[in-house]
C-alpha cells in the first residue's frame, strides 16, 4: 500500500464543501470517485481542511492509500482526465510516509478572501470574489484586523454549528491590501473555527465603510459573544491557499 499525498485546485461552486454530504455534491466524492475509475479501487482521501459550501482552493494537500504500480505522473494525469468535468485539478503528486497525515500532520493553514469594491456587476469574477459596492477603507480594516492576532477565545466569530472542542484559537497573522479595485485578505493560522475566517471579514467590512471604528472591532472581538458579530461574508471569495507541515 502507498500513501500519496496530492494539490489539488478547485472551483467550489458547485459543491455543498469538501466533506461527503447527503444532500449534495461535495470535492471529496468527485476525487474519490475519479482515483476508482482509473484504479478500480474504493478509497477514503483525507484533506488538510474542510471547506464550506461555495469555498474554492488554490492549493488544498491531501492524502489516500492505494495499491497501485502507477507513476505519480501518470496516476495525476489519470485522476485529471477522470475528474472532468468537474472544476477540480491535481497540481501535484507525491509518494509519501504512511504515517504523514495532511490534515494532522499540518502545522498551518493560509486563507484568501477576495473582495470586489466597485459597484458595476461582476461578470468574469461572479462567485469567486465578494462585490461591496461602497468605498472600502483597507487601510482602517487592516489597523482593526491586528487586535486578532495571537491566542484569543474567538466565539463572536465562530459558527453556531461549529464542533471545535474549544472556541480558543492562535492567529498568526493577518494582512488587507489594496489592488486597485480588489482588496485581499490574507489570514494564517494553524487552524480555524467553522466559519471563522468569513465571520472576520463581514464584520471588517463594517470597519471599512466606517459603520464601526476599531474599538468597535475589538469590542465584538472580547464579547466573546455570536450576538455580538457583524455578519458572515459570503463563500464567494473564500480560498484556501496552502497548508504547511514541518518538511
Amino acid at each position: 500500500m502507498t500513501r500519496f499525498a496530492i494539490t489539488l485546485e478547485f472551483d467550489g461552486r458547485p459543491f455543498m464543501g469538501w466533506q461527503h454530504q447527503d444532500h449534495g455534491p461535495s470535492v471529496q466524492e468527485a476525487v474519490e470517485k475519479a482515483i476508482t475509475k482509473i484504479t478500480q479501487q474504493k478509497v477514503r482521501v483525507f484533506a488538510a481542511g474542510r471547506t464550506d459550501a461555495g469555498v474554492h482552493a488554490l492549493g488544498m494537500r491531501a492524502h489516500f492509500d492505494l495499491e497501485t504500480d502507477l507513476t505519480t505522473f501518470r496516476l495525476t494525469e489519470g485522476l485529471n482526465a477522470g475528474l472532468r468535468p468537474n472544476p477540480v485539478a491535481v497540481l501535484d503528486c507525491k509518494i509519501v510516509d504512511e504515517a504523514w497525515h495532511a490534515r494532522f500532520a499540518c502545522i498551518g493553514r493560509r486563507y484568501l478572501y477576495k473582495i470586489s469594491n466597485r459597484r458595476a456587476p461582476l461578470t468574469i469574477d461572479k462567485g469567486l470574489s465578494w462585490q461591496v459596492a461602497p468605498r472600502l477603507d483597507a487601510g482602517a480594516m487592516h489597523e482593526a484586523a491586528q487586535s486578532l492576532v495571537g491566542q484569543h477565545d474567538f466565539t463572536t466569530f465562530r459558527s453556531a454549528h461549529c464542533q471545535a472542542q474549544s472556541p480558543i484559537k492562535t492567529l498568526d497573522s493577518i494582512a488587507i491590501n489594496r489592488f486597485g479595485d480588489e482588496i485581499e485578505v490574507e489570514v494564517i493560522a494553524r487552524s480555524f473555527l467553522h466559519h471563522q475566517v468569513r465571520s472576520m471579514v463581514g464584520s471588517l467590512k463594517l470597519v471599512g465603510t466606517g459603520k464601526w471604528t476599531a474599538q468597535d472591532f475589538r469590542n465584538a472581538l472580547e464579547a466573546r459573544n455570536r450576538d455580538a458579530l457583524g455578519f458572515n461574508a459570503p463563500p464567494d471569495g473564500l480560498y484556501f491557499v496552502e497548508a504547511f507541515y514541518p518538511d
